[in-house]
Order: structure tokens, then sequence, then C-alpha cells
């Protein structure tokens, strides 16, 4: 030890020790946070929820930590309201204002903004593509196909495993048994999924050259799921291989809620994938009962009609004429050339009402189809979105201007300002404030604050 008990390690000369009076901790700390708050400002930062904490005031702390570090986090109760329900483990994006809080001397993360990992990227990247498709008219209703009147043969682009293909299977086999069903097998998530659906989905087009069997209508389709599960469904390389599906598509993916970029791009969109069993099936199933119904009015109309003639047969038989050979005959072969023209021009008029008949149902069917309602629908919740995310960017920037207004306001009001025109702060030798002269009197030492440091000094 030195004089006046300074500790002096041996390679420290007399030199390098600084001349100037040492800061105190509080200036330290303060130092430190304006150092921060200047350089870094406000950041997004990702990472894992730990030790969450939740006040009765209403603020909440936790840690947001990475496999190698971890950073203090604190969201006051204003900035908590819209922030969705914070756990432990849950991996988010936060966003907001690098701070110290200074009598721990403590750096952290004042949070202003709290999202799920990855959500706000996807969906973002979700509507950029689909503003693109749409600007090329790749979802416009003309370009799309229409389903065939009476599909027989179905090709389905799904895992064979899912529960999807079950749901589809199991709809099909009670409303049409009749239909023959062909599973191209793909990956519905992952990496790497979106290009074997699109390839499926070109091989079934073209039978000829990829040697799938022809089918005549393609469905995609898979369970429900987030955003990410689906993400597959919203690549661009799938809603371009739909557009050029030289077969008509349908998109059922996901649950009803579920909107994914397959969705928009297929010629019609079902809402699970048992709705698209029905779909395929319902019309057959109503033709094949009016077609039924109609074969069986023909087959009463052709047997009263037969009655009626072998009736008047046996009448002429019985008859004198009969005994007539050649007259009669001439006669039955007159007859006969008279009830031919007669079948011939009945049969005729009977095919033309049932195909009349036929017409007529399948246009009251066409004008029943949901595809020119779920169109229009689409549409209008696409505008809906683009309306919301307006308004909500026009929202954030309203609150973050009147934030940045409070700051400034409250940095002209703050004790620095004051300072810096020349006013002082007198404190005891505990850096409390003094507020009287008398109480001045009273202590040993004070401390006067200055803009720039501060003053020792004793009452006289």
């Amino acid at each position: 030890m030195s004089r006046q008990g300074t500790l002096h390690f041996p390679e420290d000369s007399d030199e390098a020790v600084p001349s100037k009076a040492p800061w105190t901790v509080a200036r330290l700390n303060r130092e430190v946070r304006e150092c921060l708050e200047g350089r870094l400002g406000n950041v997004w930062v990702q990472g894992e929820i730990s030790n969450l904490r939740r006040q009765p005031s209403g603020h909440q702390y936790f840690s947001l930590k990475d496999e190698a570090a971890q950073v203090s986090c604190v969201i006051f109760r204003s900035a908590g309201a819209g922030a969705p329900a914070l756990r432990d483990g849950l991996k988010v994006e936060i966003f907001g204002d690098i701070s110290v809080y200074e009598p721990r001397g403590q750096y952290q993360i004042i949070v202003r903004r709290v999202q799920p990992r990855g959500v706000g990227e996807l969906e973002a990247r979700l509507r950029a593509l689909q503003e693109k498709l749409r600007a090329e008219g790749l979802f416009d209703q003309k370009r799309k196909k229409p389903l065939p009147p009476h599909p027989v043969r179905i090709g389905v682009v799904t895992s064979p495993t899912g529960a999807a293909i079950r749901d589809f299977l199991h709809v099909l086999q009670r409303r049409a048994p009749h239909m023959a069903v062909f599973i191209a097998p793909v990956r519905v998530q992952g990496r790497g999924a979106a290009g074997e659906i699109a390839q499926a989905i070109a091989q079934l087009s073209d039978p000829a050259r990829s040697g799938f069997p022809a089918v005549d209508v393609i469905v995609v389709t898979r369970g429900g799921g987030s955003l990410e599960d689906l993400w597959e469904f919203n690549e661009e390389i799938v809603a371009r291989a739909i557009a050029a599906s030289a077969v008509p598509v349908i998109s059922a993916v996901g649950h009803e809620i579920d909107f994914t970029t397959s969705d928009l791009a297929a010629d019609v969109r079902a809402a699970t994938p048992s709705a698209a069993a029905e779909i395929l099936s319902s019309d057959r199933a109503e033709t094949l009962d009016r077609l039924r119904s109609f074969l069986r009015r023909l087959h009463r109309d052709a047997a009263v009609h037969l009655a009626s003639h072998r009736g008047q047969l046996e009448l002429r038989t019985a008859s004198g004429v009969f005994r007539i050979p050649l007259r009669v005959i001439g006669d039955l072969r007159q007859k006969t050339d008279d009830l031919h023209e007669r079948t011939n021009s009945a049969v005729l008029s009977r095919l033309g009402q049932l195909k009349q008949s036929r017409d007529k149902a399948r246009a009251v069917l066409a004008a029943r189809s949901p595809a020119a309602r779920l169109a229009s629908l689409s549409d209008r919740l696409a505008a809906l979105r683009h309306r919301q995310d307006q308004a909500t960017s026009a929202l954030l920037r309203q609150r973050r201007e009147r934030h940045d207004r409070h700051a400034h306001a409250l940095e002209l009001l703050g004790p620095r300002q004051t300072l810096a025109r020349g006013f002082t702060i007198t404190m005891d030798a505990r850096h409390r404030p003094l507020t009287s002269a008398d109480r001045a009197a009273e202590e040993k030492e004070i401390v006067t604050l200055f803009a720039d440091g501060e003053v020792k000094s004793k009452p006289l």
C-alpha cells in the first residue's frame, strides 16, 4: 500500500493514473444510458421469452434469449395493451428502445411492439406475391376454366396419409362411388414441398408426356394449419402450375377460414377437402336422378304404345278381311310403314323434349354454382384487407408522430435544459435536493449540480 491507502499495481506507473476527478456511479450509468440511446436508438430483436413476470401495475418484465446470450426487457402497460399473450418459451420478434435503468445500472430494452417470430415477414411476402400475380392477371375470373359437367376421373395432389384425403374419399364414396380417384403423393409441408406439388399438378395436366393417368379434374388439398403450415400452397411455383394446367383445378386447402394463393389461382376454390368432394359429386347425382326418371317415363310410354297397337293388330287378324292374304298383307305393310314413321317421329320428339329438359337442368345447376359468389366474396375480402392495412398504417404513423412530439416536449421541460440555461440544483452529500437555505446550512457538505458537472462545498 502506498501513501493515503491508495492501492497500486506493480505494472502501473504514476504517469498512467488519470489526474481528473473520478465519476460517480450515477454519472457513469447516466453517461452509458445517453451513449446507448443516442447510438443505437430503437431496434428489432428476435429471441425466446423466459422468466416472464407480470406486475400488478400491468407492466411485464422478461428476458429475451437465444443460444448464446440474453437481454432484459420491459413492456409498460400502455404498450402491452395490443400485444399478444406472452408466455415463457414463446419465440417472438420485438421492437423497442435501448435504455439503461440507472438505479441498478441494468441495460434493457423498453418494448413497444411484439409479434410472433416470422409472422410479419411471411404476411408481407404473401401480400407482395399476391399483388404481383394479381397484376399479371393470374387471378382473373375470365381465364378460369369451368368444371366438366360429369367428371369420372379425379386426380388428387396431396399427402396420402393425411386427414384431408380420408375426408375427401369418404364423401366421394358415399355420394359418387363410380368415380375413379388417382392420388399423386406429395409432401404438403416443409422445404421443397412446393416443388413437389407443382410438379404433380404439371404431370396430371399432361398425361401424354408424364405417363400419369388422364383425369377430368385435379384437386389440390391438405388439412388446416397455421400460416407457416400452409405456406407451401402460397408459393409462386404452385400458383403458376395451377394457372398453367390444361385440366380444371379445385383448390381445397385448410379450413373455411384459411385462404391461400392456390385458392386465388385455382379455377374453383373449395372451403374444405370434403366440400371439394361435394362439388364434384353434386351435379352428377342430380343429373343421374333426372335421367333415370326420364328413362322410366320413356319405357312406360313405349309399353302403352305397343300394347295399343298389339290390340289393333289382333282385331285386324280376326276380321274377315284377313282372309284375303294379298290385300291384308298390303294393308299391313302400309300400316307398318305408317307406324314406323310415327314411331320415329314420336321417339325424335321425345328425345328432343328430354334434351331440352336436360339443358334446362344443366342451366339451373350452372346458375346455382357458388363459384361466382365465392369470387365476389374473395374480391371483397381482399379489398377489406387492403383498407385495413392502410388504416392500420395511418394509425401507427399518427401515434408515432404524437409520441415524438411528446418526447420532444419532455426533453424541453426536463432538468437538463434548465441547467443549460444557467440554473443549478443544490443537493446534500447523498445527492438529495435541498429546498431551503436552512436545510443547506445544516449540512456538512453540499453539492451544486451544473449543466457540465458538479461542485462540492461546505456551507458557511
